[in-house]
């Protein structure tokens, strides 16, 4: 056993969050991209656009993570394509965050008056310009909370990532306790930091959800 100081264990720990942190950002910002693109087919007037969305979300949202992150991991290799632990758990990630974010703003969408869109139709706008200038400005306000609520899901989630030999604050945790024998302690410290990440999160989130849509 390689003995560690309380510092040492706590040092290492959030060293590694900040790679947690990273991926996680990576990982929303990536899914709001790709989330946007999935939201725009899921409500085109072209039905095989919303077909495409509609599979595309219930695929990612139908199956679980760890398996998604195991395809690409172990998966993509088998065609020639040599992928590494980050861009493997960032890619994973990036898909499972554009499903839901996606299905999070069509809420939001489709819980604005239908009034909204005759206004924005009847100052002769385009489809494009109705959903930029009009509608999504009011449906981000609208799921704002959830949006942010989704994020402290996402946080939590790349703690899969350790899986594929990420070296993330779960990964290090394990590697740390197999050296200390102190698992009470390393996940301990583990917990708090998960905690102070998500923690300011979640109560903003059910701020903004309390306080509502704000209407401009």
């Amino acid at each position: 056993m390689i003995e560690f100081t309380l510092w040492d264990i706590l040092r290492n720990l959030l060293f590694a969050a900040r790679w947690t942190v990273l991926l996680s950002v990576v990982a929303f910002i990536g899914g709001t991209v790709v989330g946007l693109a999935v939201l725009f087919a899921r409500i085109s007037a072209h039905k095989l656009w919303r077909r495409a969305a509609f599979g595309y979300i219930e695929l990612f949202q139908g199956t679980p993570l760890l398996l998604q992150l195991f395809l690409i991991f172990f998966g993509l290799p088998q065609f020639g394509v040599q992928i590494e632990p980050w861009t493997a758990a960032a890619l994973g990630l990036t898909f499972y965050a554009s499903a839901y974010l996606a299905e999070i703003w069509r809420g939001g969408v489709e819980a604005l008056p239908i009034g909204q869109w005759d206004a924005a139709a009847a100052l002769g706008l385009r489809r494009w310009q109705e959903l930029r200038l009009v509608i999504l400005p009011q449906a981000f306000r609208i799921t704002l909370g959830p949006t942010v609520g989704f994020l402290v899901q996402l946080i939590k989630a790349t703690a899969l990532a350790s899986i594929l030999g990420f070296e993330e604050l779960v990964r290090t945790a394990d590697a740390l306790n197999n050296a200390t024998f102190q698992p009470f302690r390393v996940y301990g410290f583990v917990a708090v930091i998960y905690f102070v990440l998500c923690f300011p999160l979640a109560r903003f989130a059910r701020r903004l959800e309390d306080k509502g849509p704000v209407r401009a």
